[in-house]
């Protein structure tokens, strides 16, 4: 491995104009360390400078590689040198055509970078997995769900395409990595839902929710809720588990509270003032919420989640890592924010 003079060691993140991914290349930089992103079409690379350089003076040394998970292509020179990965590329779609669609790609591209890593000699790859794989499948239960717990991906009426490729991809990578990994350490960091300051147009699809609620596109509450975190304090997370010792083979959720819809409403209207106008402060029944979802097919897919409180601990990363988290309403009032400021709401 090879390291630059004037940095701590190369660090790989996969998917560099992702949401996540942005956020952890800016505490990269900011700790001293030498950053590569991937990305499907180097066309995209101005623009992720561009973005990451609202929260990052020193944008303009991150590198880039062209390298996309569904191609072999590109990763042995993407992580040639690298003395890290940070796995975060993964496919989000709100419906897919079908299962293998989301799936495929998710698993067979962990598979691909996690390959790369080890024959490029890196020391650990951290992969960003998701609650997704731990708190569904099962309904819901009074104890919060742990690292220790697994989605039940065989339970078509309790997940989606979604949970059900977080899992069987992260699934297949610690089998990977006990059989065929060797030397190199995998840690896994599995958010709740991410929010937090958006840096550009391009924005993550786990802020829908906020920017619904803001333009109406929601004009009433369904009893659904959520795990919540700032995505600040998810990238520091990524950070802790790349560098922490003795935590090789380790899963750590990142979360900091649930909130119902309901909740975050009224925490958008309290804080925001006239901005919050159009925030709705009447809950839908259930039933309601069926009939729309007739027309609807992103909410038919998450009729599941109605009067589900699903909890998770992060007990874990404050234990083992020392992580931290910002309050979850000043998180939920930022992202609102942000996306007023740019004018995407």
């Amino acid at each position: 491995m090879t390291t630059s003079a004037n940095t701590r060691g190369l660090v790989v993140v996969t998917g560099g104009s992702g949401y996540i991914a942005a956020y952890c290349i800016a505490a990269l930089l900011g700790d001293g360390w030498r950053v590569r992103a991937t990305l499907r079409n180097l066309a995209g690379a101005d623009g992720v400078r561009a973005a990451i350089g609202k929260i990052a003076p020193n944008a303009d040394t991150i590198e880039f590689a062209p390298a996309d998970l569904a191609s072999d292509a590109g990763w042995r020179s993407a992580l040639a040198g690298a003395d890290y990965v940070l796995h975060i590329a993964s496919p989000v779609s709100t419906n897919p055509k079908n299962d293998e669609a989301i799936i495929r790609p998710a698993r067979d591209g962990a598979l691909r970078v996690l390959k790369a890593a080890r024959d490029a000699g890196v020391k650990r790859v951290v992969m960003t997995s998701s609650m997704a794989a731990i708190a569904y499948g099962r309904g819901a239960r009074a104890e919060p769900f742990t690292e220790s717990d697994w989605t039940d991906a065989t339970n078509l009426k309790d997940t989606t395409a979604y949970e059900r490729s977080k899992t069987i991809a992260e699934r297949a990578a610690w089998t990977w990595q006990k059989t065929e990994g060797g030397a190199l350490e995998l840690v896994t960091v599995n958010p709740a839902l991410v929010l937090g300051p958006v840096l550009s147009p391009d924005f993550s699809p786990s802020l829908e929710a906020i920017r619904k609620l803001l333009d109406r596109s929601v004009p009433a509450l369904p009893r659904i809720g959520f795990c919540l975190v700032d995505v600040r304090d998810t990238a520091r997370l990524h950070l802790l588990a790349m560098t922490a010792p003795g935590v090789n083979g380790q899963r750590f959720i990142a979360s900091s509270g649930f909130f119902w819809m309901k909740d975050i409403a009224r925490t958008l209207k309290a804080e925001l003032g006239e901005a919050a106008r159009n925030v709705p402060s009447v809950s839908i029944p259930g039933f309601i919420v069926r009939i729309f979802a007739l027309f609807d097919p992103v909410l038919r897919s998450r009729l599941f989640e109605l009067g589900k409180r699903r909890l998770v601990s992060s007990d874990k990363a404050r234990r083992m890592l020392g992580w931290t988290t910002r309050p979850v309403r000043d998180t939920i009032v930022e992202t609102a924010r942000s996306l007023l400021a740019q004018g995407l709401v």
